[in-house]
């Protein structure tokens, strides 16, 4: 998708997503020289985030509370398999197994995801045990697949910033 029809959308829906940021953020890496059209999307949707014309979303306004129950448990197991035999397991493969197979725990404020552990250690300890389980023996069965390609973490700057730097850099002395 070119940055024009980004920033189209963007203006249309009012939002600027994670995903559409993310996308500027690929092409403009990604490309030596911009054409001019993408150069003034650009600066159109710079002035519609400056003006709050375009609203951006931030990146995450909620948390998945399984995500911390599930990899303080994958921790624990892998940690007490690790002491009684050499065997070398992924905790991301293991706990990414066992969220597939159990319910999310959305929250958004530090009350809400309170109650979703209290919750999740009441009703669903258990379970998120027996799912880790599951991924430690799935891994062990199988614990390299071919042409695999792990995800990354990236170190993102606020978008308006990485904007403002690129849009001064280009403009005309």
């Amino acid at each position: 998708m070119s940055i024009q029809k980004i920033v189209e959308n963007a203006l249309k829906d009012g939002y600027l997503t994670p995903i559409m940021e993310e996308e500027v953020g690929r092409i403009c890496e990604s490309a030596s020289d911009l054409p001019m059209e993408e150069y003034m999307a650009l600066d159109r949707l710079m002035g519609a985030l400056l003006t709050g014309e375009v609203k951006a979303v931030a990146r995450k306004q909620f948390i998945n509370v399984m995500e911390e129950l599930v990899l303080s448990e994958a921790i624990s197991q892998v940690a007490e398999q690790e002491s009684k035999e050499s065997s070398d397991l992924d905790i991301g493969d293991i706990a990414a197994y066992a969220l597939n197979r159990l319910p999310p725990l959305y929250a958004t404020t530090h009350e809400g995801a309170d109650y979703q552990r209290q919750r999740a250690k009441q009703e669903l300890q258990t379970l998120i045990a027996r799912q880790v389980t599951e991924g430690i023996q799935r891994y062990v069965e199988c614990p390299s697949i071919p042409n695999r390609r792990p995800l990354e973490q990236q170190q993102r700057s606020d978008i308006l910033q990485n904007m403002t730097d690129m849009l001064k850099s280009l403009a005309p002395d």
